[in-house]
C-alpha cells in the first residue's frame, strides 16, 4: 500500500522533477581574448597554451549610444565618423587573423560578439517605441549574421550569439527566435549564448541552443581575502539553481565567462570593475581556485572561459588590468587545475 502511495505521489503533477542532465562531452578550458591594438608575432597564443588552456574566444566588438536606435559596427559604421574606431583585433580582417592563428596553435576558438554601448549599461539596452526597436534590429541582425558567416567559413567550433544583451532578450523573443534560426541557415556548429549571472533563468531562447551560456560574475563572499573553503561554500546555492536549470533544460552550462580582480573583496561584487581596488592576489587566486574546485564534480558542468587574456608580449596593459590572471597567482592556479581537469 505505501509504494502504491508513493508511485501515485511520484505522477502527480506538481510532484514531478526533472530527470538529472549529464554532460558528456569535453570540458572547454578556455580564455576571453583582448583584442590587441596592433597585430601580434605570430607566437602571441603560446601562453594559453602553456596553461593548459585549449579554446580562445574572439571578441568582436560593435557600437551603440544609449537611447539611440543604431547600431555600428565595420561593415555599417558610416566612413566619414571616426567616433567608432577600432583595434586591429576587432576588425573582420583582425578577427579572422586570431581565428587562424589559434588554430595553428591547436586552439578551438569561440566567436563571441559583444556590444560596447555609451552612457549606459548594454545589459539594460531597451527603446520605448516599436520603429525604434525595429531599426536597431536591423542593424544588429546583420552584425550577428556577419560574424556567422565568417565563424562558417573559417570554421570556428562555438558561436555564441550575442553577450549579456538580457533585457533585449526577454523583451523581444520572436526577433530571437527568427535570428537564431537564421543563424543556423549560415553557421553549421555549436551555438550558445552569454547571460548574465542573475538573469540566465529568464532567457527564453535556450530550448534553440547547444550550450546554456552563463557570464558567472556570482556574489560569494564579502571578506577582504575568503578562503578556498568559504568560497566554495559560497557556491553552492548559485550551483543548485544552475543545476535545476540544466535539469529543466536538458542542456549543459557553460560559464562564456568567469574572473575576479586581484583586489581586496573580490568574489563580494565580481562584475563590478570600476570600484576602488586595493591589489590582493592571493584574493583572485583563492577565488579561481574555488571556482574550479566546485565545479569539478558537477555533472551538468561543460567548462568556462577566463576573462580576460591578453594577447600582447609587452606586459603593461594586462599588469594595469585587475581582471587579468596573467602573470599572477591565479595563472598558476589556472595552469595546474586545468592539468588535472578530465578531457
Amino acid at each position: 500500500m505505501l509504494c502504491r502511495l508513493l508511485l501515485l505521489l511520484l505522477t502527480l503533477p506538481g510532484c514531478q522533477t526533472d530527470p538529472p542532465f549529464r554532460y558528456t562531452g569535453p570540458i572547454l578550458k578556455g580564455v576571453n581574448l583582448v583584442a590587441p591594438p596592433r597585430q601580434p608575432d605570430s607566437a602571441a597564443l603560446a601562453p594559453v597554451r602553456a596553461v593548459n588552456a585549449d579554446w580562445v574566444a574572439i571578441v568582436p566588438y560593435g557600437f551603440c549610444r544609449k537611447d539611440d536606435p543604431h547600431f555600428f559596427f565595420s561593415e555599417n559604421r558610416p566612413k566619414e565618423s571616426r567616433k567608432y574606431g577600432q583595434w586591429w583585433g576587432e576588425t573582420p580582417a583582425g578577427v579572422a587573423e586570431t581565428i587562424r592563428m589559434a588554430q595553428k596553435e591547436g586552439l578551438k576558438t569561440m566567436l563571441k560578439p559583444h556590444v560596447w554601448m555609451q552612457g549606459g549599461s548594454h545589459l539594460d539596452l531597451e527603446f520605448r517605441t516599436e520603429a525604434d526597436w525595429q531599426s536597431f534590429e536591423k542593424d544588429y541582425r546583420q552584425y550577428v549574421l556577419f560574424f556567422a558567416r565568417m565563424a562558417d567559413s573559417l570554421q570556428v567550433d562555438l558561436y555564441c550569439i550575442t553577450t549579456e544583451l538580457d533585457r533585449f532578450a526577454i523583451a523581444r523573443p520572436a526577433f530571437w527566435n527568427q535570428l537564431i534560426t537564421d543563424v543556423r541557415k549560415l553557421y553549421g556548429g555549436k551555438l550558445t549564448y552569454a547571460a548574465n549571472w542573475d538573469r540566465y533563468e529568464s532567457i527564453p531562447f535556450w530550448n534553440q541552443l547547444d550550450y546554456v551560456g552563463v557570464d558567472a560574475y556570482f556574489p560569494l563572499s564579502d571578506d577582504r581575502t575568503p578562503s578556498v573553503n568559504a568560497l566554495v561554500r559560497g557556491w553552492k546555492p548559485h550551483l543548485n539553481a544552475l543545476q535545476k536549470t540544466s535539469d529543466r533544460l536538458q542542456k549543459p552550462i557553460l560559464f562564456t565567462e568567469f574572473g575576479y580582480r586581484a583586489c581586496d573583496h573580490t568574489a563580494r561584487r565580481p562584475w563590478e570593475s570600476e570600484t576602488d581596488c586595493i591589489p590582493n592576489l592571493q584574493a583572485q587566486a583563492n577565488a579561481y581556485a574555488a571556482l574550479l574546485d566546485a565545479t569539478r564534480p558537477r555533472a551538468w558542468f561543460a567548462g568556462g572561459f577566463a576573462w580576460k587574456w591578453f594577447m600582447d608580449r609587452e606586459p603593461r596593459h594586462r599588469e594595469r588590468d585587475q581582471y587579468s590572471p596573467q602573470g599572477r597567482l591565479a595563472e598558476q592556479i589556472l595552469k595546474k587545475q586545468w592539468l588535472s581537469k578530465a578531457n
